[in-house]
């Protein structure tokens, strides 16, 4: 298996049911990405949206646990739409696949689509100084995605009985938690993400609600305290996916 740091960023990557082609996209296959697609509860899910979709990772992810399911997809960047549309295009399930080319908020404002699923790993840098790749920056910078912006895309897309469902760094999913209250979404799972066991949270998972719930919470260790070497808990998660897992 590998994690974000071990990913050669030139080659595709090759999960057990589908491969990523990555090349010249800005965004990577990452850890972040496959926990989520691991983590999220698809039940009963019978159309799902990615947001932010990228290489279409995650959206795959859906696709194969979801053997009957819709899965649409929506992204700004035009060559990562155009990647994830051929990556889609590499497996048995294009078919019920589909990417849209837009912003997420014009999206959910002409769409009549609307989701038992959403999931996102969204851009997550609200400040600080900006790299000189325009691209990464429209990716991991909220600038063209703000919270409100996607809470409020969300709000339009997502059906009544349906679930929100994302990963985000410590801090920055603390803040995202309280702000959804105010647009009327509550927790009801959440799993903190640590590297190694006494490390510090460096990932939290959401799912996101209409309806408050008794809060489901856990914690996932990835690594034991040997390099490479993956807790029972993350094999379980992932061992689906990862080739060598």
């Amino acid at each position: 298996m590998a994690t974000t740091s071990d990913i050669d960023k030139k080659e595709p990557f090759q999960f057990k049911q589908f491969t990523v082609n990555q090349q010249d996209c800005t965004m990577k296959v990452g850890t972040d990405g496959v926990l989520l697609g691991a983590w999220a509860d698809v039940s009963d899910a019978e159309k799902v949206l990615d947001i932010g979709t990228g290489t279409g990772l995650i959206a795959l992810m859906m696709a194969q646990r979801l053997p009957e399911a819709e899965i649409h997809a929506v992204e700004i960047s035009e060559e990562a739409c155009k990647l994830a549309r051929e990556n889609f295009a590499g497996t048995d399930w294009s078919e019920r696949m589909k990417v849209f080319n837009s912003p997420v908020q014009d999206f959910a404002k002409f769409t009549d689509h609307r989701y038992d699923l959403i999931v996102s790993n969204p851009p997550f840098f609200s400040g600080g100084t900006f790299s000189s790749n325009e691209d990464k920056n429209l990716m991991r910078h909220t600038v063209r995605l703000p919270n409100g912006d996607l809470l409020n895309s969300v709000r339009r897309l997502l059906n009544k009985s349906g679930r929100f469902v994302m990963i985000l760094p410590y801090i920055e999913g603390l803040r995202f938690e309280e702000m959804a209250r105010q647009y009327h979404f509550y927790v009801t799972k959440k799993t903190s993400v640590l590297p190694t066991e006494g490390k510090q949270v460096e990932r939290l998972l959401l799912e996101f609600a209409y309806e408050e719930e008794p809060l489901e919470e856990k914690t996932l260790v990835i690594e034991t305290d040997k390099r490479h070497v993956y807790t029972e808990d993350y094999v379980a998660l992932t061992k689906d996916f990862y080739l060598k897992m």
